[in-house]
């Protein structure tokens, strides 16, 4: 029976983590792809020419004989080295050959501490083999994996580097997401210091990229999680249906094309409907136009409102897991996604972010109760429907417009600070890393216009309205 692995996102964020769903694996070097960006092969990979011959040897059986390992513009991939047709199973990986927390010494298992997760154990799983070099069982799949120059991920970015998206969210979750590998780190030293000849010279720059190479590469299903050597050069198109499927019969994760590919094109599959806040954390790349982008906006209740006491208690009350969308009180974080019809319901805009402004501009106990009653009359979901008082639902909404104006003007400002893209003296890397910021804010300032111009719609249909019932 096939089933579709899913992503390692949850499995290795911190609880705290509020927003993105992570991903499963790493592009090489910047790389994007699309149904209107499909490259063709620039090269073999001479590199990695004996991979799969090598992967086949080791697996007993034939991996792939449709698919070559190549470079295109945007580094390592697979392509098509035959006539592939839409339904066609392009590559069989078996579970013997896939790397897992049991191909983990057992002298070291046995060291570990019961915190240390999945994930270190697969990162320490990398290391030891890396630190065997040519005499590892894994010796051609780990010097096919990518070096630290060849990562973009914003956890390997310098400050400087970090500043042009500190606008961003995604700036916070790196720093989470860094402090996260930090906590795992001094959980497995005291059990590493145990293997001197082994992690002699074991630092946590080479565990982060360790730690990174599982969290961006791995899969997840119901057999736990695993590297799939070979299938995790595949790169991502977010409009692709192809997806790694996991045959538990077989043992065996296997690939099917979603369309037809002649011999030379790039061979994509979708890593998940990813804004490029995640596809930047995670996989160290971005799109110039992501249809996934989103962005996070923070709405709080002043500690100056008389009646903030009472609307956090009101919040509190109607915030439970099992109403979808409800407010959770204790954040005051929202999604904004691209809103794509100005003049429609305005999907895209989270309704708890509008109930939340319509708790927020109430200015008496007793419209904070008439919100109450009807919440319990109906589905128990708060401040969902238009306030009755139009002048009121046009205060709520006039506070949510100010607040996703200011948040433009910032990314405007953040966007216009970022250095030249053709100054003379940028390094490659760096070009690279601006475009990549620039990629993302922009990105986050489309979605945050498009909320506004329905903002704005909304707004001057409720003035409209307004000036009728005057007449």
């Amino acid at each position: 029976m096939l089933q579709g692995g899913h992503r390692l996102s949850k499995l290795w964020r911190s609880p705290t983590t509020p927003l993105f769903n992570l991903s499963h694996r790493l592009l090489i070097g910047f790389k994007f792809s699309s149904l209107s960006q499909a490259k063709e092969l620039d090269s073999l990979d001479e590199e990695c020419e004996e991979f799969l011959p090598w992967l086949e040897r080791k697996a007993g059986v034939k991996i792939s004989s449709v698919l070559s390992i190549g470079k295109s513009a945007y580094g390592r991939s697979l392509f098509a080295s035959e006539i592939i047709r839409s339904g066609d199973c392009i590559l069989k990986v078996p579970y013997s050959v896939q790397i897992a927390p049991d191909n983990l010494l057992p002298k070291i298992k046995a060291a570990l501490s019961n915190k240390v997760g999945t994930v270190a154990k697969l990162a320490i799983i990398l290391l030891v083999e890396q630190k065997m070099g040519q005499d590892s069982e894994w010796a051609s799949y780990i010097s096919c994996l990518p070096q630290h120059g060849e990562i973009h991920s914003t956890i390997f970015w310098s400050e400087y580097e970090l500043d042009m998206i500190r606008q961003s969210s995604v700036y916070q979750e790196t720093m989470n997401q860094k402090s996260k590998i930090e906590e795992d780190f001094a959980a497995v030293v005291p059990a590493l210091e145990q293997f001197p000849e082994i992690f002699e010279s074991f630092t946590l720059k080479d565990f982060m990229r360790a730690y990174f190479l599982v969290t961006s590469r791995a899969w997840e299903s119901t057999k736990g999680l695993s590297l799939i050597p070979f299938t995790d050069f595949m790169n991502h198109d977010g409009v692709s249906d192809s997806i790694v499927l996991f045959d538990e019969d077989k043992k065996l994760s296997e690939v099917i094309a979603d369309r037809n590919y002649a011999p030379g094109q790039e061979v994509l599959i979708n890593y998940g409907n990813f804004p490029n806040a995640t596809l930047l954390l995670d996989f160290g790349f971005t799109l110039p136009y992501n249809i996934h982008d989103q962005v996070q906006i923070n709405f709080n209740i002043p500690y100056h409102d008389s009646l903030r006491e009472m609307k956090l208690e009101l919040l509190q009350q109607h915030s439970t897991p099992k109403i979808k969308d409800a407010i959770n009180c204790s954040e005051d974080t929202f999604i904004i996604k691209e809103v794509r019809s100005p003049r429609g319901k305005g999907k895209g805009l989270p309704q708890s972010l509008r109930a939340f402004a319509r708790v927020l501009c109430c200015a008496s106990p007793e419209e904070l109760s008439d919100l109450a009653m009807e919440a319990a009359q109906i589905d128990g979901r708060l401040a969902r429907r238009p306030l009755k008082d139009s002048r009121r639902e046009l205060l709520a909404h006039q506070m949510l417009l100010s607040h996703i104006t200011h948040l433009m003007q910032k990314y405007d400002v953040a966007i216009k600070s970022l250095a030249p893209a053709n100054f003379p003296s940028m390094s490659k890397k760096f070009a690279l890393r601006r475009q990549m910021a620039q990629d993302l804010l922009t990105g986050d300032l489309r979605v945050l216009k498009s909320a506004s111009t329905w903002l704005n719609n909304y707004c001057a249909a409720l003035r409209a309205t307004i000036h009728c019932q005057s007449q």
